[in-house]
């Protein structure tokens, strides 16, 4: 069980596709901790009401905001929506939502890139940029943007979704120069695999693969990515930005010769 100290009360966060898995990890931590949730989602209406409804049960606030993040203007009106719901503030935005298809490069089109890179970076882009605005004027905030191990260790079919990674964590840094005079913190969360629903039966040879990889001999948990996200979100994280937090159970420790 997550421990509950109150370390994000008052905060008023929005978290993008929060309608299940990592998102949903992260959106239900940050109302554990106090903060007010916008729940973004794009398709998964059912499944981010009930993400909202447990952090309702916390005794937090929270609301359901629906955008396509391929779509700049939508981008910028999410964040503008979770603003206005929250009395004009934004304290917090994790930039959860993507897309991992898998992909051999020989057959790969540039549809399917931009499709990739669309929706893992240029919406980081948007939605961050649209964030400082309502921050960089209400004393600063923080933005975390969801990587990827990935992003420095690539997998075979997964070009588009490596690049795009390696692009979120580059962006963050960027950021967190250009924003950190603003009193914005600006960092990224790279997990490792993380447990879903089915992952198991799906590719029970990778599982086995990485539980033999890991010193903590285990897959990751949603949460255990919200709880890093809690961290940078807080105080006790305020002298930390430009920074990727690598979440893996240690694999990126192993040796690969």
């Amino acid at each position: 069980m997550p421990l509950v100290s109150g370390l994000l009360a008052g905060q008023v966060a929005l978290v993008t596709g929060a309608g299940g898995g990592i998102g949903r990890g992260i959106a239900l931590r940050f109302g554990e901790e106090g903060a007010a949730v916008a729940v973004h989602c794009r398709t998964s209406v059912d499944a981010a009401r009930d993400v909202a409804a447990r952090i309702r049960d916390t005794g937090a606030r929270a609301v359901v905001l629906r955008a396509d993040l391929t779509v700049e203007e939508e981008c910028r009106l999410l964040v503008r929506e979770a603003a206005d719901w929250g009395g004009g503030r934004l304290t917090a935005l994790v930039n959860n939502a993507g897309v991992q298809p898998t992909q051999e490069l020989a057959g790969m089109t540039t549809a399917d890139w931009r499709a990739v890179v669309d929706t893992n970076v240029s919406s980081v882009f948007a939605c961050t940029q649209a964030a400082v605005e309502v921050m960089r004027g209400a004393g600063g905030g923080t933005i975390t943007h969801i990587a990827s191990i990935e992003a420095s260790h690539p997998a075979p079919l997964h070009a588009h979704y490596c690049a795009s990674k390696a692009a979120v964590v580059m962006h963050a840094r960027s950021a967190a120069l250009e924003y950190g005079p603003y009193g914005i913190r600006v960092n990224t969360v790279s997990p490792g695999l993380i447990q879903r629903e089915g992952l198991s039966e799906a590719w029970p040879e990778g599982v086995r693969r990485w539980q033999r990889a890991a010193p903590t001999g285990r897959l990751g948990r949603p949460e255990d990515i919200g709880d890093a996200c809690v961290f940078l979100a807080s105080p006790l994280a305020s002298w930390i930005t430009g920074h990727d937090l690598v979440v893996d159970g240690g694999v990126s420790a192993r040796p690969t010769w």
